[in-house]
């Protein structure tokens, strides 16, 4: 993009972002079916699953948020949190960092009928960086930053820096966000009353003002997709978590930020952005819906063995392998994988595996030392064929 272009918040329109309704129709209405399919999938099956899809997505969510930014979570970790953060108990580990960014994002999903103000989301940043750190580098948390430097969005070495946005000078965080979060509030859908603007697009602007302005120190995107999250649970008028819209945009990083860059030094008209958005929006449910299949497999699997007389860690080993899914479980299941998640003798693991084979929760192939296992899941081939 030639520099000479000014910035979005550059224009005299600006804080007014505009898009054809026209041109978006035909993606909003797109991603209204695949939402109907991942809404009816979910309507299929029973409460435990829906907890469960509810846990899945939301830990997707977490984990992609924070790489999205370059950050590599423990997944056990982000697991482990969500349970928690769902009331589901669980007593693995514990990461202040990860628990924050739990927080945020279920407080996001969930509490999404409490107005969005400063305060939230000064908890929200605060969340993100317990302690007031990044690492060993201290930074502004609980307020907007009023450093005098320049907010760069920067890419390359020392030396050879490329500045792909410049944000507005930290003097106009105030009342560039009192202008954002009062078209946030007076755009919020009413119960009973028809919305001032499609919800999905809703989202999409949202997504581009707060980043925009990019109010804080550090944090902004993992908190501007948190409040795209909260504008969708608004437009659903519900709490249930179906899709991870980070994941779909975490699989085009590149093609999200050049979204970004590219509306951001366009004149407000964020019509291609909005567009590209809410495709993304579409995108998530197709990937939802794998997962909500998924849980309907896992349900028929236990629902087909519901006479069989298993021992706790023979389930606990098939459902780890349900859990990994098709071809998850890298190299299938021998006996010495089946020693070291059970702590059982060989001769009991022999004896367990020989049990299920016999059952057919399980089918082989391969020979002595080349024998594997894999769960016997109808059209699962785990990539070897049965």
């Amino acid at each position: 993009m030639p520099p000479s272009k000014p910035y979005i918040w550059q224009h005299k329109q600006w804080p007014k972002l505009t898009f054809d309704p026209a041109v978006v129709s035909q993606h909003i209405a797109a991603a209204r079916r695949l939402q109907g399919e991942v809404e009816g999938k979910a309507g299929a099956i029973g409460l435990d699953q829906k907890g469960e899809v509810d846990a899945e997505v939301l830990a997707q969510e977490v984990i992609a948020t924070a790489a999205i930014e370059g950050e590599k979570l423990d997944p056990t970790a982000v697991r482990s949190s969500v349970m928690r953060h769902l009331g589901l108990g669980d007593n693995g580990p514990f990461d202040r960092h990860v628990d924050g960014l739990v927080a945020v994002i279920g407080d996001a999903g969930t509490a999404f009928q409490m107005p969005l103000d400063h305060d939230r989301l000064y908890r929200w940043q605060s969340a993100l960086f317990p302690g007031g750190t990044r690492g060993i580098t201290r930074i502004a948390v609980g307020r907007y930053r009023d450093h005098s430097d320049p907010m760069q969005i920067v890419s390359g070495r020392p030396g050879k820096e490329k500045v792909h946005y410049e944000a507005p000078p930290s003097a106009r965080m105030a009342i560039e966000m009192r202008s954002f979060l009062k078209w946030f509030a007076s755009t919020t859908p009413a119960q009973g009353k028809a919305p001032k603007m499609d919800g999905l697009a809703r989202a999409a602007v949202a997504h581009i003002w707060f980043e925009s302005i990019h109010p804080f120190e550090d944090g902004n995107g993992r908190i501007g997709r948190a409040i795209s999250d909260m504008a969708i649970a608004q437009d659903q008028d519900s709490p249930l978590r179906l899709y991870s819209l980070s994941r779909q945009l975490l699989e085009c990083r590149a093609a999200y930020y050049d979204a970004l860059n590219q509306a951001q030094r366009g004149s407000g008209d964020v019509t291609e952005w909005v567009a590209w958005f809410v495709q993304q929006i579409g995108a998530a449910c197709k990937r939802s819906s794998e997962v909500i299949d998924r849980a309907i497999e896992k349900s028929r699997f236990w629902a087909s063995h519901a006479r069989t007389d298993l021992k706790p860690r023979q389930r606990k080993v098939l459902q780890r392998l349900l859990d990994d899914g098709d071809g998850g479980f890298e190299g299938g299941l021998n006996a010495e994988k089946y020693i070291k998640m059970t702590a059982v003798s060989k001769a009991t693991a022999t004896r367990d595996l020989a049990e299920m084979l016999a059952e057919g929760l399980l089918w082989t192939q391969g020979q002595g030392k080349g024998l594997r296992y894999f769960i016997n899941v109808p059209g699962w081939s785990h990539g070897v064929g049965t």
